[in-house]
């Protein structure tokens, strides 16, 4: 099943995501590769999708986990969390309308 992950930055939290990147990337490519990933991004702090020294608010991520407990455990198991990034992650069932997700 899909999981949607709204995580929330803290304050000033730019310096620390740059530090934590690569291994939040790692992750992320690893969902990929096992066909599970949806969506993933930052949300720019300001209405520029490149918002430079003002950073981003938070993240957003859609993939498939076996459960509701496993994509919280891997949510909190994030290298934002640990590195002090976000503030709040909130893991949530999520259900795709649209596009049709294709159907085996």
């Amino acid at each position: 099943m899909l999981y949607s992950i709204f995580a929330y930055d803290n304050e000033d939290s730019l310096p620390l995501r740059a530090k934590a990147r690569p291994a939040h990337i790692a992750r992320l490519k690893e969902l990929y590769e096992n066909n599970r990933l949806v969506i993933a991004g930052p949300n720019p702090a300001i209405d520029n999708i490149e918002p430079g020294e003002a950073g981003f608010s938070g993240s957003l991520i859609v993939a498939d986990f076996p459960s509701l407990a496993a994509a919280k455990e891997w949510a909190n198991a994030d290298p934002y969390v640990d590195a002090g990034v976000y503030k709040e992650v909130h893991v949530k069932p999520f259900k795709q309308v649209l596009p049709t997700p294709e159907v085996e």
